[in-house]
Parts: structure tokens; sequence; C-alpha cells
């Protein structure tokens, strides 16, 4: 990466001033007025050479050399040195641009489980589900392209008390529920009209909710009417589950393909309560068995109820413990959990207990978090029935993405359309933040959206398509060196500084775990593409020379948007 060669010219000057270069970081400047990389090692030097950071700045700018690579060396108050890259040095970066360009090998001696999605069975496939869904479908996009062994994982939830609940409605409202679940067009609506009522029934008569924890003691205790209608939620939930995935293109690669629910550790949880134990690490309280941490720096954890039923605690330590002793992960492994940013206090404490146990190092669990999606005044909620279904969501996106070209397209094309925007609209903000729903905003195709990136690929592909004097494999490689550059002007330079920084982006939209990174990186591109295409004649260009260099950075930035929006698991169409 240009990154890594202006970090190793810097560290030569300051070894040639005798300089410590141990604290050097290259950054790229928030605004390209500024040059391409700068550093602020001057700023950190004056402090301990006692020296004014302007007199240190001016000392490392003569060291360095103008020439092939560096075009311009600037210091600025207070001591920042500012570096634009030479335009033969862009130009040649065209000659690498394929579609493997981004990728890398920067972590490959990392593997990582990204555990996303992980919705809970006989409930809602809600629009809520579609952050975790698709940011950790992105993140995982993310850490294979930089050379990782990533583990897609599914903790589906599909053990809890939430099945006594279910399974009591099932037995008590109603005759022939099992026959009109089967036979329904949607089976997941209809338990969740049990659910709901369920709620409603147990306001009136509390004592519904100790019938319901009967249920699942029955359940874990492996009674059979209750494990046979525990797993006809489960086949029923995962219908829908199956197709919302495959619209999305989401797919899994633990417990072929399901991923491993909480179920799953059932008989894998004793091992673990045998641990704490042992380690005297859990106390009994009123009955249950509490994980109580170290000065009290966090709230306890319970691990056990009153009644001897495992929590979510429970499965979740379970769940752990077999990814850090099973073979097939390796020793080197990292842990990201994508879940809602509401239980962030419960991820400090089952983190904390994980170390307590020795099992984890600072920094092998991660716990990305997403803010929800909410109404205006109120928050979703299942119980509540105010909740927005994924596929109506879906649904309306691709009726609304079909409005959009004056001529009919197929369906298919409507379709990644829509779910481009969807995904955009979700991963181009910070994932922590709150989205309050509002149907024109998370359908959104104009302006800084899915779609206008989609568009941006598809004129690339024209341009391409048309040309007639290149061969179909491509435009040959550009001449090395400033004698092959013709005077590339203001908006080719632009694209040019854009393209040879996207390794970058994704590397540390990758070690940062943020998406957001590169829906940003994508629409500037675009944005600088398009005011480019508006100003300049490619095709029809009479000079061979700046012909074929457009053509060439045409089809770069066609490259570089297909394998930015593939990141973010948004398709790319050839024709909007």
């Amino acid at each position: 990466m240009t990154k890594d060669h202006i970090h190793e010219v810097v560290t030569a000057a300051l070894k040639a001033l005798t300089f410590d270069a141990s604290d050097l970081h290259i950054t790229s400047p928030s605004q390209e007025s500024f040059g391409d990389y700068s550093t602020s090692i001057a700023l950190q030097l004056a402090k301990t050479e006692k020296k004014n950071p302007m007199d240190i700045a001016n000392q490392i700018a003569k060291e360095i050399e103008v020439g092939d690579l560096i075009e311009k060396v600037e210091v600025l108050k207070p001591g920042f040195i500012n570096f634009w890259i030479s335009k033969s040095t862009l130009s040649e970066t065209l000659n690498d641009i394929d579609d493997q360009y981004g990728d890398s090998e920067s972590m490959s001696d990392q593997n990582i489980i990204v555990e996303f999605s992980s919705p809970n069975i006989a409930k809602p496939f809600t629009v809520g589900h579609l952050r975790s869904t698709i940011i950790g479908n992105s993140i995982a996009n993310l850490f294979e392209s930089q050379g990782s062994s990533v583990f897609r994982d599914n903790h589906l939830g599909d053990w809890g008390t939430q099945f006594g609940k279910q399974i009591y409605a099932i037995k008590n409202f109603g005759e022939n529920i099992e026959a009109k679940i089967e036979n329904a067009e949607n089976p997941v609506k209809e338990l969740v009209e049990l659910y709901i009522k369920f709620h409603e029934e147990a306001e009136k008569n509390p004592e519904l909710d100790d019938e319901a924890r009967k249920w699942f003691k029955k359940l874990e205790e492996g009674d059979a009417e209750a494990r046979r209608l525990w797993q006809e939620c489960i086949d029923w939930s995962w219908k829908e589950f199956d197709a919302i995935y495959k619209k999305l293109n989401i797919s899994f690669t633990e417990n072929d393909g399901r991923g491993y629910g909480e179920s799953f550790f059932e008989d894998k949880m004793q091992i673990v309560i045998d641990e704490l134990r042992g380690k005297k690490f859990m106390k009994a309280s009123k009955g249950a068995e509490l994980v109580f941490f170290p000065d009290d720096k966090l709230p306890p954890l319970m691990i056990m109820k009153q009644d001897g039923a495992t929590l979510y605690a429970t499965r979740d330590l379970a769940t752990d413990y077999f990814r850090l002793h099973h073979p097939k992960y390796g020793k080197n492994l990292l842990i990201i959990n994508e879940v809602g940013a509401e239980q962030a206090l419960y991820f400090r404490q089952l983190y904390e207990v994980e170390k307590m146990l020795g099992w984890v190092s600072e920094g092998q669990r991660v716990h990305v978090k997403h803010g929800m999606y909410r109404f205006k005044d109120f928050k979703m909620s299942t119980r509540k029935g105010n909740v927005i279904w994924l596929s109506d969501v879906l649904d309306e996106a691709v009726k609304r993405a079909q409005t959009l070209s004056k001529i009919p397209v197929p369906r298919e094309i409507s379709q990644e359309i829509a779910f481009g925007a969807l995904k955009w609209n979700d991963l181009k903000r910070s994932s922590h933040l709150d989205i309050v729903f509002d149907w024109d905003e998370i359908l959104s195709m104009q302006g800084n959206s899915g779609p206008y990136v989609q568009y941006t690929y598809v004129r690339c592909k024209s341009i391409l398509a048309k040309r007639h004097t290149e061969s179909a494999e491509g435009v040959a490689n550009l001449p090395a060196g400033r004698q092959g550059i013709h005077k590339i002007n203001e908006e080719e330079t632009a694209i040019l500084r854009a393209l040879a920084k996207y390794p970058e982006v994704v590397h540390d939209a990758a070690k940062n775990y943020a998406p957001n990174y590169i829906t940003t990186y994508l629409y500037e591109l675009a944005q600088k593409y398009n005011f480019f295409y508006q100003k300049h004649q490619i095709l029809k260009e009479e000079n061979e020379k700046i012909r074929t260099f457009r053509i060439r950075l045409t089809e770069a930035v066609s490259h570089v948007l297909k394998h930015g929006l593939n990141l973010l698991g948004i398709q790319t169409v050839e024709k909007m």
C-alpha cells in the first residue's frame, strides 16, 4: 500500500536525523487540499527533544526526496508534514487494479468467528433483525478480504423460557392450533399472535407465567410432548428465516448452514457450571447461583435460576467454551458478537467471566454494537405487537425499485436494487446509532444510496461495453513513468488519488469493524467519477493516449465499485 511506502520514507528520514521513529503514524488528511498523507511526528518529537515542532518538521521534510513517489512535501503549523503522491505513481496504480484489488493477506494469521443475525425462533423476523444480519455479514466479508479464516455463525434463539410460553399457548388457546399453524401461509405470524395473546392473558392472570416456567423446565428435562412442540416451532420458523436469507444473499458456515443455536449447547453447559463452582466464582443468592465480580466492578451475572433452570448466560458461556476448545477454530481465535447496543452490559459481564476463567485474553472477545430501529415515539416490541415485519419491508422495497427505471427491468434486477438500497441506508452510518423507522429514509434510492453507486457501476460498464478499438480482454497496461502519462487533469487526479487509497480503506474498515468506511469511500468515488464523466469525453476523445487512459480509469473504477459493493453484501447489476 502507498501508505506503507510513505511510512518507510519518513522512517528513513527520522533515522538519518537520529530521531526516534517508533511512534510514527501516517494518516490521511480530512481535506484533500492538505495532500494525500500527513504525519504529526514532529509534534510528538518536540516534547522529548525540547525543540520547536516547526523546526523539527522542516528538518524531516528536507530529508525526504521529491521524485517518482512523492511529488511535494509541505510543512504546516503547528508542525504537520503533508505529502502529495506523484501523478506518475498514481497512474501506475491503475495497472494493479482488478477484481481482487483491495484484498490482502494482512490479517491471514487470524481465525475469526462472526456471530450475527441470531433471530429468535417463533418470533417475527422484523426490520430490527436486518441490522445484525447485514452488519455482521459485511464484517465477515471485510475480514475474509484481508485473508482471515472466517466462520459465520447464526446463534439462533431456539431455547429459553419463551418456549414455555409458546408451548403453553399452543396447548391452551384453542382447538386444532397446530393444524392451523401448519397450513398457514406464514406460520410465524400465527406463533406471534399466540405469543402476544399469552402476554395479554398473563397480565390478567400472573399465574400463567408459572405455568410457562413449568413447561420450559419440562423441555429442559426432555419431556416428549414439550420437545415435539419445540421442534415444530423451529421447523415452522426456519422456513421463513431461510427464505429471507436467500433473498438477502446471506449464508452461514456453521452447523450445515443454520448456525449453532442455543439448544445445541443444552448438554454442554454442565462442564462450564462445574468449572465456575470449582473455582468458587459462583455464589448462592436466594436460591439462585450468580457470579460476583471483584470489587463489584460489574453487577452480578446469574448463571442458574432458583428452580435450577439455565439462562442465556449459561448457554453463551457453553457456546464460547465449545468454540475455544474445538480444534477447527484454532488457537488464535477472535470471537465477534454483532448484537444490539442494549446488551452492552451483559456482554461486558460475559467477557469478564471468560477472562476470570482464563479462557480469553483482553481483546479476544468483541461486541460490535448496533443501535435499534425505533418508531418516532416508542420502541418496537413483539409482545405488544408493534413491529415491522422484514418480509413486508422487502416487498415494499422491490415495488419502489421498479418505479426507478424508465424501461421495464426483470424483477431480479429490481430486487437487487431494492435490497441494495436497504443495506446501504443501514451500513452508511456508524452501526451504534439508532435509526428512527421512516419508509422514505429506509428505502431511499436517491443521493447517498446504494442505487446511486450501482448506477455509477452500470455507467462504467456501459462505456466499457461500447468501446470498439480495444480487445474484449480489457485495455492494455499503461506505460510506466512520466513519459507515458499525458497531462492529467484535476478530475482525473481526484479519481486516481481515491483509487490508490482503496486497499487502506478496506483494511481500516476491517480493523475497526466499520462497514460505513466502505460506504463513505464508494459514495465519494462515485461522485468523483460522475463529475469527471460530465466534464470530459471518454470514447469520443480524439487523443488516443488520453482516450486509452480514460477507458482504463473507467475500468478501474468499475472494479473498485463492484469489490466494495460486494463487501457490503450488495450485488451489482448490468442495467438500470
